[in-house]
């Protein structure tokens, strides 16, 4: 089950709750990956999902940052994409997001 939180409160009592990860949302517009990070350091035991305001160009700094995974909405599935059924299109966008995370994923287990 994923909880959908925001506050350090909020998170903590989803956790406690049996929720096996949190969705910390809108996440950039409370500082981004900043905000990751300050929830990373006292929860260091709690999965967090990174959404909102998650596209190609931010999607590297929420995983260094310490997010165990990112939601992403609109920035993988544009409105007009579903509308001119672009099925490549929408290929296109996940591999590249999943191209990111891998290699971020990859790249932080190496530094570790």
């Amino acid at each position: 089950m994923m909880a959908g939180a925001l506050t350090p409160t909020e998170v903590i009592t989803a956790w406690k709750a049996g929720s096996d990860f949190m969705k910390v949302f809108p996440c950039a517009q409370v500082g981004g990956d900043s905000y990751i990070r300050a929830l990373r350091g006292p929860l260091p035991h709690v999965p967090l999902i990174a959404a909102g305001g998650v596209n190609q160009q931010t999607a590297s700094s929420f995983i260094f940052a310490g997010a165990d995974a990112i939601g992403v909405g609109r920035e993988l599935i544009p409105k007009e994409a579903l509308q001119q059924r672009q099925e490549g299109r929408i290929s296109e966008l996940a591999r590249r997001f999943l191209g990111h995370v891998k290699n971020d994923r990859d790249q932080k287990a190496a530094s570790s």
